[in-house]
């Protein structure tokens, strides 16, 4: 589908997959093909079981394209691929109401944004997810925040890259996010005031933000899942700035160690919060499917 000016297109639009009979079905099917067949009662109803335990596997395959048009989903998007020489430009995603905008972003970095989880945890998939770069511009049909952006960028992967994935856990590093002894320096959001985070590479603001999403962004900075248990409801307003400057001159893996106790420290001076690292089960997601975006679904 061809654009209009403004550079949107409508996604492919796929019926829902119909069923694909039932258990008694085969099951008839089966006795007739058995009654020739000398096999004790045993035998008998353990291949029945059999049968039905694929029947009950496929169907649910089936239904998988149903369950996606059910799902949220922009009204127009358009998803293009990035010109390599383009390849070393800045690289991100932003939002505003409605509104979801990513420049020169692999899969993988999709992928991150739309299920709040670091890339370390995301496992599997072709090598292209990690190489190969696009544009996303896409618009929702109502000014949704990005919790709601984020929903249906899960959608448009689905759709769009054929991505396909299955959680799984393991044990692994984790940041406990929890209040220190001398009690939390928050200040609780004023009733009526609007949301607005900005989360840059030497400091976070943020406008009524929950203990559970700084949390999950405090993951994507150090690239650990982080977990909440601060045991704080309610939003609060708060500026936390760290010193990034030692971690720039440093090989990932020690700037992402020395960022880390960096950022620690910061967080218990600023916001009478600690972050300690424990080893914990971590949730992961494993990439099964991923295919290249169709232009003719543009």
């Amino acid at each position: 589908m061809t654009p209009d000016k403004s550079g949107w297109a409508t996604p492919i639009r796929r019926p829902p997959a119909q069923g694909l009979g039932n258990c008694r079905s085969l099951q008839l099917h089966l006795n007739a093909s058995l009654a020739a067949i000398v096999i004790d009662r045993k035998e008998r109803q353990l291949l029945r079981a059999v049968v039905c335990s694929v029947f009950a596997l496929v169907e649910s395959l089936a239904q998988t394209p149903a369950a996606i048009s059910d799902a949220p989903r922009f009204e127009v998007a358009a998803i293009h691929p990035t010109d390599p020489g383009e390849y070393n430009s800045s690289s991100g995603c932003s939002s505003t109401p409605g509104l979801l905008r990513c420049t020169n972003v692999t899969l993988k970095r999709c992928i991150v944004g739309a299920y709040g989880i670091g890339a370390d945890r995301i496992l599997g998939g072709p090598n292209w997810i990690e190489a190969d770069r696009f544009q996303i511009n896409a618009r929702a049909n109502e000014p949704i925040g990005d919790k709601g952006l984020m929903k249906m960028l899960q959608t448009l992967l689905a759709e769009r890259f054929k991505l396909a994935l299955h959680r799984d856990s393991r044990p692994g590093q984790t940041m406990v996010l929890e209040v220190a002894t001398t009690g939390p320096k928050l200040q609780p959001s004023a009733a009526g005031s609007s949301r607005s985070w900005k989360n840059l590479h030497d400091h976070l603001e943020a406008t009524r933000m929950t203990m559970g999403e700084l949390a999950e962004t405090l993951s994507r900075n150090l690239n650990l899942p982080v977990q909440d248990r601060t045991g704080l409801a309610g939003e609060f307003d708060f500026t936390l700035r760290w010193n990034p400057n030692d971690a720039d001159v440093h090989e990932r893996d020690e700037a992402l160690a020395i960022l880390r106790l960096e950022m620690s420290a910061a967080i218990v001076r600023q916001l009478g919060l600690t972050l300690k690292s424990r080893t914990l089960p971590v949730e992961i997601l494993v990439v099964d499917h991923a295919e290249r975006p169709s232009p003719a679904a543009n």
